[in-house]
């Protein structure tokens, strides 16, 4: 019985040529960006609880890291970088959100520390007086403005708040002399004048009279407030806390320099906006 004889090896124009270390890259298995991956989806969740209220802490906690994680995959070998750019953008956008989100919270919690900030003007009943604002042409300066200030006695309200300028005295010399016998006169070329003005409380739980401010701002644009010149009158503006429904009435001196006029500025509340009194 004869044995068949084995298959020939191949000769070498026969075998494949060998593989270039081109063609061994191209052909080994590509490596996924692990880190650029985690930067990812790191920044994604941390881009969603910023833009949460209640969960901004989150977001701030996971958008710098995601941040660094994302610029150090950057650096590293492996495919699919594209995960690492869009990780460091989200972080960065994300940032930016979270910092809008936080203002307005802000801004909101103080919107309900504080009332309502608008203002509200109801001027003393004037048949003249209502003749005139009926006669005013239309390109008039508005209301309570410096050019156009509100006049004495009207009431200016927002929810917490009422405010009404019951007098202005031009010369309160006499009235700062007996109010204390440590205050000093005005130094030449100024003099006193005395803002007298009642406030309200009314909003729901209370209030320090002091949210409230009446300044003077005069011809030239200078604020004049009344911590300006220390001077104690005898029916003083304190620091009264109030509750709903109760008043507070007192003076306040200003130091005015001669030969200027005034306005007086009010601002019931204290992000309320502003209105002028004519004295």
């Amino acid at each position: 019985m004869s044995v068949p004889n084995p298959p020939a090896a191949p000769s070498a124009e026969q075998l494949p040529p060998p593989l270039s270390p081109a063609d061994a890259t191209a052909s080994a298995p590509k490596k996924t960006n692990i880190l650029a991956l985690i930067a990812l989806i790191t920044a994604a969740v941390g881009f969603l609880f910023a833009c949460i209220p209640g969960a901004l802490i989150v977001g701030w906690i996971l958008l710098p890291i995601a941040f660094v994680i994302s610029i150090v995959s950057l650096f590293l070998k492996g495919d699919r970088k594209w995960m690492g750019v869009v990780g460091l953008v989200l972080s960065i956008v994300g940032t930016i959100v979270g910092f809008a989100v936080f203002f307005a919270v802000v801004a909101n919690a103080a919107q309900e520390a504080f009332g309502d900030t608008e203002t509200v003007v109801s001027q003393p009943a004037d048949e003249d007086a209502e003749t005139a604002v009926e006669e005013e042409p239309a390109d008039a300066a508005a209301e309570g403005t410096r050019e156009n200030p509100y006049p004495l006695g009207s009431t200016i309200s927002t929810s917490d708040w009422t405010v009404v300028v019951n007098s202005h005295t031009a010369d309160g010399a006499a009235a700062v002399a007996e109010g204390n016998q440590f205050n000093e006169a005005a130094p030449a070329g100024s003099h006193y004048e005395i803002v007298n003005y009642t406030v309200t409380y009314t909003g729901a739980e209370s209030g320090l009279a002091a949210e409230t401010s009446v300044d003077l701002v005069t011809s030239s644009g200078n604020v004049i407030n009344s911590y300006d010149a220390l001077v104690v009158l005898a029916d003083g503006f304190g620091l009264d806390e109030l509750y709903n429904g109760a008043s507070a009435t007192g003076s306040q001196a200003f130091l005015v320099p001669d030969g200027e006029t005034a306005t007086i500025r009010v601002r019931p509340g204290m992000l309320a906006d502003e209105v002028f009194v004519q004295p």
